[in-house]
């Protein structure tokens, strides 16, 4: 993979596109650029300085760091086992809460869902090792926090969806999801489970995980038994299409704001006249998303 970076950081219309915002000073221009393959030279040199012959086996080590942690444990375990706080649009998971090993990258759902984000932990029983440093370097005043996960507001009483709610639902959506997910879907499955017979009892605890997952990475299988599930029940089914009807609102991304917000009320309002409770009251909460402080 190393190889591959190096070569493409040779195209212009690459940096151009994903370079934008990254530093361009004397360091950059004179040091890291024209020297960038000294580096791991260099570290060679420190670690023998540091350590002595040791620091030979440390050097290894350092260098295992891309072909085994970054491709190994990040782009592979951290693809398919963990666990997912978001439904980003990709298989990313949290491998473990704790962040320590590999400076935070094991919170690797958080991560993807705020790319640009400078904490990744997000739950407060997890833990960030990289935002550790962060937070210290910042208070001796050596770094500067640029961005953190938007944090959404919501105003008691707001009773009408407005612009700002709209801004605040799209702005805080994978929060807004996951807060449906636990407030709607879980809690209308629990009681859907506790009224099944033995039968579609089964099924339905196939299909739990399958109700919050991201539409994009089920396949044709899990696909299958989410419509058997749905098809053999009403209240679930109707839930579920309220969800993704309130997806649907933020990737419309060619409308008006005043066709989006004309939709969310709509929404709110006819979530409200299904009946179920739990629904209900998440459209009642969802009106008052704001980006003002509450």
């Amino acid at each position: 993979g190393a190889e591959l970076y190096r070569k493409e950081a040779k195209n212009q219309e690459t940096m151009e596109k994903y370079g934008h915002g990254t530093p361009d000073d004397w360091l950059e221009r004179h040091i890291y650029t024209p020297y960038s393959a000294k580096g791991i030279v260099l570290m060679l040199f420190i670690n023998l300085l540091l350590f002595g012959i040791p620091g030979i086996s440390i050097w290894a080590i350092q260098m295992m760091w891309i072909p085994v942690t970054a491709a190994g444990i990040i782009n592979g375990i951290g693809h398919y086992w963990g666990y997912r706080n978001y439904e980003c649009p990709d298989a990313a998971t949290n491998i473990v809460p704790w962040g320590i090993l590999i400076g935070g990258e094991e919170l690797h759902n958080n991560h993807h869902t705020f790319a640009s984000s400078a904490k990744l932990s997000s739950k407060w029983w997890e833990f960030d090792i990289g935002w550790f440093y962060i937070r210290v370097l910042e208070m001796l005043g050596l770094a500067r926090v640029k961005k953190v996960a938007p944090k959404p507001r919501v105003v008691t009483h707001k009773h009408v969806a407005d612009m700002d709610t709209l801004t605040a639902l799209i702005t805080n959506r994978f929060k807004v999801m996951a807060s449906y997910s636990k407030e709607v879907v879980a809690s209308v499955y629990k009681e859907e489970l506790h009224k099944a017979d033995n039968a579609y009892k089964d099924l339905l605890k196939r299909a739990r995980a399958l109700l919050i997952r991201e539409e994009s990475l089920l396949n044709d299988e899990a696909k299958r038994k989410l419509a058997t599930v749905l098809t053999h029940n009403h209240t679930l089914n109707t839930v579920y299409e309220y969800k993704q009807r309130l997806q649907d609102i933020w990737k419309r991304s060619s409308e008006t704001q005043e066709n989006l917000l004309h939709a969310l009320q709509e929404w709110c309002k006819q979530a409200e006249a299904t009946g179920i409770e739990a629904l209900q009251r998440f459209a009642q909460r969802l009106r008052g998303y704001s980006m003002q402080p509450a």
